[in-house]
């Protein structure tokens, strides 16, 4: 029977001390088992590595079957939006302190790994947000996001202007810090903090949370993930969009944020005792005495 992944990529954070170690543990590994092994050219800059293959994202891209992330959310969420449009499956080898992304342990990653690549693992396919910041009909911005999407105050600090439309219907205006657009990956992150609900990841759904609002009466929307929303910036001294916390750009008054889904998902793939749920319980400390 031939293997399922032939070539596996891996990618790490490159400021992390464990990753010197980790790392080519883990490729080592995999050529031990006869995986063509690519590991990303930044990474092994970053570590000193000259004894195993190395490519660029784009042809990693190109050439790999599986992805193999180390490092922490905050990786994963960088590394996903790189490789969308390759449809490549991604897994998460946590080196971080959350771990809703990369939930393979660090210490297990070898008997995990080699679980996986036998075939056992779970298949999920995790929803994007495409945004595009129009001006005067033109974009000037476009950014992804596999998170959210959060348009906010700027330094000055004072509270922004907005409508709300959603496929073409105005839903509201709003006075407030912001609003979060969140994926159900993006749930359990910025969007639990401001008091959103947390979605099921397989949901066809993104959700709306306002930041502060100036209004008692404003709450979250959960929103069918193929709507279009637009937000129309009404009044701000200062106010700006963030992608995941990794990327922002500048607004002005008149802009509008448009949000759609990304028309390819991310596939991640878990081990077979993998359960959203537990993940939860773990790191959100459901049920346990603080």
């Amino acid at each position: 029977m031939s293997p399922l992944f032939k070539t596996i990529a891996l990618v790490g954070k490159y400021d992390s001390p464990e990753m010197s170690e980790s790392l080519p543990q883990l490729a080592d590994f995999l050529r031990e088992l006869g995986y063509e092994v690519l590991i990303a050219h930044n990474t092994a800059d970053q570590l000193g590595m000259v004894n195993h293959p190395t490519a660029e994202m784009t042809e990693i891209g190109e050439r790999a079957d599986l992805a193999v992330v180390l490092g922490g959310d905050g990786t994963m969420l960088s590394i996903a939006r790189m490789l969308v449009s390759h449809d490549i499956p991604l897994v998460g080898i946590n080196q971080g302190r959350l771990g809703f992304l990369t939930d393979v342990p660090a210490e297990t990653m070898l008997e995990s790994l080699a679980a996986m690549l036998q075939g056992e693992f779970i298949v999920e396919k995790r929803l994007l947000l495409d945004t595009r910041i129009i001006r005067k009909d033109k974009t000037i911005c476009a950014a992804l996001a596999f998170n959210d999407v959060v348009v906010s105050k700027g330094s000055t600090g004072r509270l922004i202007e907005f409508e709300a439309v959603i496929d073409g219907e105005f839903v509201y205006s709003q006075r407030s810090d912001g609003l979060v657009i969140a994926t159900p990956t993006g749930s359990t992150a910025y969007a639990l903090s401001a008091g959103g609900p947390i979605l099921h990841p397989t949901l066809e759904a993104f959700v709306m949370v306002p930041i502060c609002a100036h209004t008692l009466a404003a709450r979250p929307i959960v929103v069918n993930s193929h709507s279009v929303v637009e937000l129309q910036l009404v009044y701000a001294d200062d106010a700006r969009v963030h992608f995941d916390g990794q990327r922002h750009c500048d607004i002005q008054i008149g802009d509008v944020v448009q949000i759609t889904r990304e028309p390819k998902a991310i596939r991640l793939l878990h081990p077979k005792n993998y359960s959203y749920y537990r993940t939860l319980r773990e790191k959100l400390y459901w049920g346990k005495k603080l």
